[in-house]
Parts: structure tokens; sequence; C-alpha cells
């Protein structure tokens, strides 16, 4: 799989490389069973045309644009991660598009000639929420219009679990509030975070999101090794396992959180952590 990275510089090399593809697109953040079934959609659609997959998402986060930095967005996983998960996905090229106040700006007619269509796609699938262009004023009902019926279509319909759309905000809700035993029903798995331990700290890797504060069951894993204990998160994000950890853990780790044991005042918790 290819990474390309687009902005208002290189567009249009990237525009005569292209080749007709099949897109999917959206932000993707967590890539949780939405998001699969959006992407797993367009692989098929991409098998039955005989084309490659491509996917299109955005950085940084649309909100963060939009607000002027004010609002901040707590992410799920990494770029690198993203790719890792979007190669097992069956992705051909991964298109990450830089979103600055001049993408945003757009037109939803230009957002569709300038990304979709001159860059090979000939049939775009997207959740049946997907909105492009300045002020979100395109939508899935609408692109095939805008690309003057150069592109095909499929609106995948909602992902729903006890009820409720699958999102990354219902997500990011669960993980900051601490009910990580709900997130596999969500993301399909459990919830994981990669981090370095120094031998005493578990420090997390940038653009991950931190359970609240408690005493979590989790397991943590690096390669064939897997350890499940105790976790300690402070109130300011510190995590400390209470087992003792071989050395020969040491390094690049992954936490798999199972469950949270316990609710603990912070002040508590660091007198507990100390102990």
């Amino acid at each position: 799989m290819e990474t390309i990275h687009i902005n208002r510089k290189n567009l249009h090399n990237w525009q005569k490389r292209s080749v007709p593809t099949v897109m999917a697109l959206g932000y993707f953040d967590g890539l949780h069973k939405g998001h699969c079934h959006v992407i797993e959609t367009a692989r098929l659609k991409a098998k039955e045309y005989g084309l490659p997959l491509s996917v299109m998402s955005f950085s940084p986060h649309p909100k963060i644009v939009l607000s002027n930095g004010k609002e901040q967005v707590h992410y799920l996983m990494p770029l690198g991660e993203k790719e890792e998960k979007m190669k097992m996905l069956g992705a051909d090229n991964f298109y990450l598009v830089k979103f600055d106040k001049e993408f945003a700006s757009l037109s939803p007619e230009r957002f569709v000639e300038e990304y979709l269509v001159n860059l090979g796609v000939v049939h775009a699938v997207a959740g049946f929420d997907f909105s492009y262009g300045s002020f979100g004023a395109g939508n899935l009902d609408r692109l095939k219009q805008h690309s003057k019926a150069k592109i095909e279509v499929t609106k995948v319909q909602k992902v729903s679990c006890r009820g409720e759309k699958i999102s990354s905000t219902c997500i990011r809700k669960r993980i900051l509030d601490g009910n990580v035993e709900e997130l596999p029903d969500f993301l399909g798995h459990l919830y994981e975070v990669k981090c370095n331990w120094n031998g005493f700290l578990l420090q997390p890797q940038p653009h991950y999101t931190i359970p609240a504060p408690g005493i979590y069951e989790v397991i943590l894993k690096r390669e064939t090794k897997e350890l499940i204990g105790q976790l300690y998160v402070t109130d300011d994000g510190l995590l400390q396992f209470a087992q003792n950890i071989s050395n020969q853990m040491k390094g690049n780790l992954t936490i798999s959180w199972k469950k949270r044991l316990s609710v603990i005042h912070p002040h508590k918790l660091e007198k507990v952590m100390n102990n």
C-alpha cells in the first residue's frame, strides 16, 4: 500500500499520475466496525470493477481547523497504526489530504472535480452521513450530480450497536468515561494503546485517548509475550502497572484494555501508586 500525502501544491502532480480507482471516503479515526464496513464495501466494489482500492482521509481533524484550534480532538489512533490497518483491510492507496482553511472553503463541486474525478475515482463509497465542501454542503445524494455523472456512488447505511450509531464520537466518550469493557462491541476488538515502558512508567505514544482515572484490568503485549494485570491511570494520565514487568518487555508495548475494576479519586490513586 502507498500512502500519498495530498496538499494544494502537489495535487496537480498526483492528478497527472492517477489511474481509475474505487475510493472509500471518511475520516476513519479508530477504524471501528462502521468504518470497516465502508472500506469492505469499497473493496468488494473494487473487485467487481477490477480496479485498485483507494481510501481518502483528512488531517488534521476538521473540527480543529474549523474551530481555529479552540476545539481539540481526542484521537483514537496515530497515523502509523491507521496505515497498518488500511493495508490489512486491502487498500492499495491511502490518500491523506491536508485539511486547512483553503481546503475547507472549496465548493462541493470543486472538491469532487479536483479531489475525486481528477484523481481517477470512478466509484465512491462512504457512510450515509458523509459530507464535503464548504459548510458540508455536499452529500452522497448529490455526488454523482457534482461529478457530472462521472462517478457512481454507494451509500453505506448506519451500523449500530445497542440502538446507537457506531461512531468515533461515541467511542471517545466511552474511553473518557472509563467504560472500556463496552468498546469491543463498537471496535470489534479490545481498545489498544501503544506505549513505551522504561522500567517504571508506561509512556503512551502520541495520538491515543487515555481512559478516565481508575484501576483497569489490562493485557500488556510485546511480540509473543503477554502479561495480564492491573493498571493505574492517574488524573494527569500517568500509567503504572501494578505487577512487576520483566526487563525482557522493556521498549514498545501494547496495552489492551479489558475492563475498569475501580474508580478511585486521583489523589488516593497517587497514594496507591506510591506504596
